[in-house]
């Protein structure tokens, strides 16, 4: 068996038991690390629609806190090997995008150079249902990443896909955490991502968008991801809209939005997600199909079997046959089980 087929096999293995998007992630990369060398990593989720990063699972030796902010602006405005370049392709290696010149590359040119990176792999993990992460592997020790290793990496974009998007799915079924209500609180940043003011409410909102169980202080990782989206948007390189949608552990998520307000600075609203948002996310989670989505968008109105069919213009039958379907697929056993989930009323 090729090793890129075995490192595969192995991967899904081990994250095919359940767990978090951490859990799995921390997997993956124990099972990296006995394949190749590689000296740091940024394995970030990413929101399905818009392809935000959040969640920051990430080891940059050398980097200081400070100039977090300076290497995710710079990361969105370097569209080559970016991670949204790179969905539903192979992946690939700096040097490879760059033709073995890496100062054609922004972020490198402005941060990772001075860390020493003399090259970087990366792989999205994305599937029809939308884009669900992706993983920046670094080394600062020659040789540069071989064609063998990135197939490596390409091998592990199925079950690690699946492995992101399930696990969220299974966040909708976990117990509320019963924490503080977050939100809504808005921070004000500068053209340079540096936080000028805040909230009174934001410190504990920046608290909560740190990936579950993770002990840190409250850097805004996500909140200088939507506030760089924005800035990438303007600058006519767009990855996406920029907000993103975060779980806070449990069966609670909150939207981050950002916003250009007067004199250059940019406003970042971090509120409750709402129903719809969280029914889009629901529902690409658990790989919904158009009309299985349209079903369950239904059901959540408060429609009836009758009045569902009505207005799919189908038969009462064939909307129930759905139904069971959305149930089974989500392993809920009634609608109202299904829509407290959806709804986060459970």
């Amino acid at each position: 068996m090729p090793k890129a087929q075995e490192l595969a096999d192995r991967v899904e293995r081990h994250i095919s038991g359940g767990g978090t998007a951490k859990q799995v992630r921390e997997l993956v990369l124990a099972d990296l690390r006995r394949a190749l060398p590689f000296e740091g990593h940024v394995f970030m989720l990413t929101d399905p629609v818009t392809r935000i990063a959040t969640s920051p699972l990430a080891d940059l030796p050398g980097l200081p806190w400070p100039r977090l902010p300076e290497l995710i602006r710079a990361r969105y405005l370097t569209p080559i090997n970016r991670w949204d370049a790179l969905l539903g392709s192979a992946a690939r290696s700096l040097l490879e995008a760059t033709d073995g010149e890496p100062e054609r590359s922004l972020v490198w040119r402005e941060v990772q150079r001075g860390l020493g990176v003399i090259d970087t792999a990366t792989v999205t993990f994305g599937d029809r249902y939308g884009c669900w992460g992706f993983l920046e592997l670094v080394r600062t020790a020659w040789p540069p990443f071989t064609s063998a290793e990135l197939s490596e990496l390409t091998a592990l974009i199925k079950p690690v896909t699946a492995g992101l998007r399930e696990a969220l799915g299974r966040t909708f079924a976990a117990p509320d955490a019963r924490l503080p209500p977050v939100g809504p609180a808005v921070l004000i940043l500068d053209p340079q991502l540096r936080v000028r003011s805040q909230t009174a409410a934001a410190a504990a909102a920046l608290l909560r968008l740190n990936p579950p169980d993770e002990p840190m202080p409250p850097i805004p990782n996500s909140v200088y991801n939507v506030g760089a989206a924005l800035i990438a948007t303007e600058q006519q390189c767009p990855i996406g809209s920029p907000w993103s949608r975060i779980n806070l552990g449990g069966n609670r998520f909150v939207t981050v939005k950002a916003d250009r307000i007067g004199g250059g600075d940019i406003a970042v609203s971090i509120e409750p997600s709402t129903p719809a948002e969280r029914l889009d996310l629901f529902a690409r989670a658990h790989a919904l199909t158009a009309r299985e989505t349209e079903v369950l968008s239904l059901l959540a109105a408060g429609f009836d079997s009758r009045h569902m069919a009505t207005e799919m213009t189908i038969s009462e039958h064939t909307v129930n046959d759905h139904v069971k379907g959305v149930l089974a697929k989500c392993t809920a056993r009634t609608r109202n089980a299904l829509l407290s989930r959806v709804l986060g009323s459970a």
